[in-house]
């Protein structure tokens, strides 16, 4: 079995054909974040870093899949990742007590998660068990963001050459980007993106006040929902759920320039000194 990734979908297969006793080959960009290489290293039969971006390591891997006939995986070719990807709003579903919510807030690279929020409401809707589907609220950021370009401008996707830290969203080519846009005009949903400063405050935020470490692309949905609150996209009385998508253990350098951490020597006196300037932390 084989696929292509930014880091998290190679990590998670990487892990489970392992546990199966499955052969799996890696195909990552070479800017792939070292902590989510030496996970998918650890678990894979081999790891290819590919000089390029995902979009040459998915072009690589599929030439790969045809020649050798490995197992296909690939986000847009494999059916069973967006019917993955949608177990998540049926939890979602079932923890708000079998309601929907009015919006489910989506940071989007490929398209393959967005697009699996969608159907799991609309097949609810299907079957009877709710009579609506939630508003998609789709996140890119400012320089990858080829998904919210098309869905503003109502035409097909153009290719971009994608430029973030986020790198999970580092996506200039989408390869579901036909069922993200269906969904998103399905739901009357909305597209927005951020900037690479408004997804680090967003870490910092999640971190200060939820207790919650994201990655950069996990924690751009936030970046997201709080603009399209700005913005009065999102009103105040909605309920909205909103997917943080990846560890901040995946790529923890992100942080490296923001956080602050103070040195001292081994003694309470040096404690107190630091405490005693900063009065607000004594609380």
């Amino acid at each position: 079995i084989a696929c292509a990734s930014t880091g998290n979908a190679a990590s998670s297969l990487a892990v489970l054909a392992a546990s199966a006793g499955l052969r799996s080959y890696i195909f990552v960009p070479e800017t792939i974040p070292i902590a989510k290489l030496y996970q998918i290293a650890t678990c894979a039969t081999r790891v290819f870093r590919v000089r390029g971006t995902y979009e040459d390591a998915f072009d690589v891997a599929t030439e790969a899949i045809t020649r050798w006939n490995w197992f296909n995986r690939n986000c847009a070719i494999n059916p069973y990742l967006v019917e993955g990807k949608k177990t998540c709003s049926l939890e979602i579903f079932e923890q708000l007590g079998y309601r929907v919510p009015d919006w489910v807030v989506v940071s989007v690279g490929d398209g393959c998660i967005i697009s699996g929020q969608y159907k799991a409401f609309k097949e609810l809707r299907l079957v009877g068990e709710t009579s609506r589907v939630p508003r998609l609220l789709a996140v890119q950021a400012e320089g990858a963001s080829p998904i919210v370009d098309a869905f503003k401008s109502s035409r097909d996707l153009v290719p971009v050459k994608a430029t973030t830290f986020a790198d999970s969203i580092r996506v200039g080519k989408p390869r579901n980007w036909r069922k993200a846009l269906r969904a998103l005009r399905e739901s009357d949903g909305e597209a927005i993106t951020v900037s690479d400063e408004e997804i680090l405050e967003s870490m910092l935020l999640l971190g200060n006040k939820c207790g919650l470490f994201a990655e950069p692309a996990g924690a751009a949905g936030f970046a997201g929902f709080l603009k399209a609150r700005k913005l009065g996209i999102i009103s105040r009385d909605e309920t909205v759920v909103v997917l943080v998508t990846g560890s901040g253990l995946k790529d923890p350098s992100s942080l490296e320039k923001k956080i602050e951490v103070v040195d001292i020597e081994a003694s309470g006196d040096a404690v107190g000194e630091y405490v005693d300037g900063q009065g607000q932390d004594k609380a």
